[in-house]
């Protein structure tokens, strides 16, 4: 069956000024069904060795769900609950012969064939949804400034520059149960797009220059152009830093 639509996708990694990689991403296409699609995006906390072990169990673990995953048959957001629940304790496991403490954040998105879309994520690397250029909507972070902007106490461009901006309130590998906050994006359409960013990229954007980056350019182009920006922002400061998009474009 051919699909009145084609997804392209790309995702944009770099190691920032840090001496080490922590994030780690990837965009996996089903083998077997054409229009489906789960993108995978952690953020590894923990030295040099810790974060990048949290990182790489997120997305092995990623890898192996999803390639037993029947589109149609099993349900989209109990793939993603169990890829934040096994994940988080394959990091635990990961930690006992580990030097450092490894914790990692995920934002997670997968698009089946009827454009159906369901995410999930923990820690402060983030989800957002575009309409065009148009901002639908994006995640909520779990950490403490955004506690303190949902209470009222900050702003946003207060938080971004608040000396405990990153101080999470939920990720994977703490002795802590990880957040399970599934969210149901509904039915995507063409010229929609779907973007996973970890804190190191989405630190130097507004939603507005977000949107009218990913709905001008192509998804590589985009992709390359954020990193680019973000660096040139960092100023020789900036985090390690990864995104994932996927773009519905329509045939014809």
């Amino acid at each position: 069956m051919s699909l009145p639509f084609r997804l392209t996708a790309a995702t944009g990694l770099h190691r920032g000024d840090r001496a080490y990689q922590q994030d780690q991403v990837e965009v996996i296409m089903h083998t077997r069904v054409a229009g489906c699609a789960l993108a995978v995006l952690a953020d590894g906390m923990g030295g040099k060795s810790g974060g990048r072990k949290a990182a790489d169990q997120v997305l092995l673990t990623a890898r192996q769900l999803f390639e037993s995953f029947v589109p149609g048959k099993d349900d989209a957001a109990d793939l993603l609950r169990r890829l934040v629940q096994e994940a988080h304790l394959m990091i635990k496991l990961t930690a006992i012969t580990a030097e450092e403490e490894p914790h990692s954040t995920i934002a997670a998105f997968l698009l089946t064939p009827d454009l159906h879309c369901e995410a999930v994520h923990a820690g402060d690397s983030r989800i957002y949804h575009f309409r065009g250029n148009e901002l639908v909507a994006r995640t909520s972070d779990h950490s403490f400034v955004q506690r303190l902007i949902d209470e009222g106490k900050l702003t946003e461009e207060q938080a971004s520059a608040h000396p405990q901006s990153n101080l999470l309130t939920g990720c994977l590998g703490t002795h802590q149960e990880p957040p399970l906050a599934n969210w149901r994006l509904g039915t995507l359409q063409p010229g929609d797009t779907v973007l996973a960013c970890s804190d190191g990229l989405w630190h130097y954007f507004t939603p507005k220059e977000l949107g009218a980056i990913v709905a001008g350019l192509a998804p590589r182009e985009a992709s390359e152009m954020m990193v680019g920006k973000a660096r040139q922002r960092a100023r020789g400061g900036g985090d390690n830093l990864s995104l994932a998009l996927v773009r519905i474009d329509p045939l014809g």
